[in-house]
């Protein structure tokens, strides 16, 4: 296996733990009493009508929560499937690890200011992750002398 796909394998099961963890214990996870319980009923008591729809700020934690989850695991899902094309072509990838690398470095900021350690330090070393596979996934001498040459010899047909 490649460096940039091993490095892909390691980011998918992070996010994929990631996900899971969020799941059980942030989305369905037991409140605690006391003022985070006064809190979660008061979220759940205020409803409000919007856009035809009766709501609470609950709905929308819960629900925004979810979509969370939901987002990690496909994040999983495409870091796998990332690492099964960086076998054979991983320099192309670059552009999609740096953009998926600077989401996870700004995921951690957020994560930072809002949560708690626990996803920072995980989104820290998914970002560790796709570093290094950006890294390692540089073009083989062979592939950037073919790709030039079919370069030349396309330019060189124009020509004619």
């Amino acid at each position: 296996m490649t460096k940039p796909a091993l490095f892909l394998r390691i980011a998918s099961v992070m996010t994929f733990i990631h996900a899971l963890l969020h799941t059980v214990g942030g989305v369905f996870g037991k409140v605690a009493p006391g003022p985070a319980t006064i809190a979660v009923q008061a979220m759940k008591l205020n409803q409000f009508l919007l856009l035809g729809h009766t709501r609470s700020y609950w709905d929308f934690y819960l629900g925004m929560g979810l979509a969370v989850s939901i987002v990690l695991t496909a994040e999983a899902v495409v870091f796998w499937q990332l690492a099964s094309l960086a076998k054979t072509d991983a320099a192309r990838l670059r552009p999609i690890i740096a953009t998926l690398l600077v989401a996870y470095g700004l995921l951690s900021v957020n994560s930072s200011l809002y949560f708690f350690f626990g996803p920072v330090i995980t989104e820290i070393l998914i970002a560790a992750c796709l570093a290094l596979a950006f890294i390692t996934a540089k073009p083989h001498a062979s592939q950037s002398v073919t790709s030039s040459s079919r370069f030349l010899a396309t330019d060189q047909n124009k020509a004619f």
